[in-house]
C-alpha cells in the first residue's frame, strides 16, 4: 500500500501560470513560502492546483494570495480545505517594504507565475512584480514567439 502512496505524491511539482507572461510585462521575481492547512499539502503534491486567476495583495502589511484554486483532497473527510481561500505568503520584511513600495506606483502588481515544491518537501510560490501590458505589447510578444519558433525549426 505503501508503494500506491509514493506513485500517487510527488516531489517534482512545477505549476506555472502561463498567462502571467503574455499579459504582464514580469519586472523582479521573488520566491515566497505560503501558510497551508493540513490537506492542502497534499493537494498540491497530486499537481491539482492552478494559478491562471490568482493574485497578491497586500492587507495589514502582510501579502496575500487570492483566487488560487487548489481542488480538495480526495481522500480528505470533513476537515477539507476550501478551495479558493486566502493565503498568506511568507516573505523577509525588506522584501515586503520593497513590494509595498513598488505596488503603490500606477500600474504595478503582484503576479503568482509559479508553484513548486522545494527540496526540503516545502511548497512555495514565485510571484513577479508585473506591469500589464497595452494590446501592441501582446502583439510583440506572439511576432517574438513566432519568429523564435521559425528559427528552432530551421535548424534541425
Amino acid at each position: 500500500m505503501a508503494s500506491k502512496d509514493k506513485s500517487r505524491f510527488s516531489n517534482s511539482i512545477n505549476i506555472k501560470n502561463r498567462r502571467a507572461g503574455y499579459e504582464y510585462e514580469l519586472i523582479d521575481r521573488y520566491v515566497a513560502g505560503m501558510q497551508l492547512m493540513g490537506t492542502e499539502i497534499k493537494s498540491i503534491r497530486e499537481g491539482k492546483a492552478t494559478l491562471a486567476d490568482a493574485y497578491c495583495y497586500f492587507k495589514k502589511e502582510e501579502l496575500w494570495v487570492k483566487q488560487m484554486h487548489i481542488s480538495p483532497y480526495a481522500q480528505g473527510t470533513h476537515y477539507n480545505h476550501d478551495q479558493t481561500r486566502e493565503r498568506k505568503l511568507l516573505l523577509n520584511k525588506q522584501e515586503l517594504k520593497k513590494l509595498l513600495a513598488k505596488t503603490e506606483e500606477k500600474g504595478m502588481s503582484i503576479i503568482p507565475t509559479r508553484l513548486f515544491i522545494n527540496e526540503r518537501g516545502f511548497a512555495k510560490l514565485e510571484i513577479a512584480l508585473a506591469k500589464g501590458k497595452k494590446l501592441h505589447d501582446k502583439r510583440d510578444s506572439i511576432k517574438e514567439r513566432d519568429v523564435k519558433r521559425d528559427l528552432q525549426r530551421m535548424k534541425f
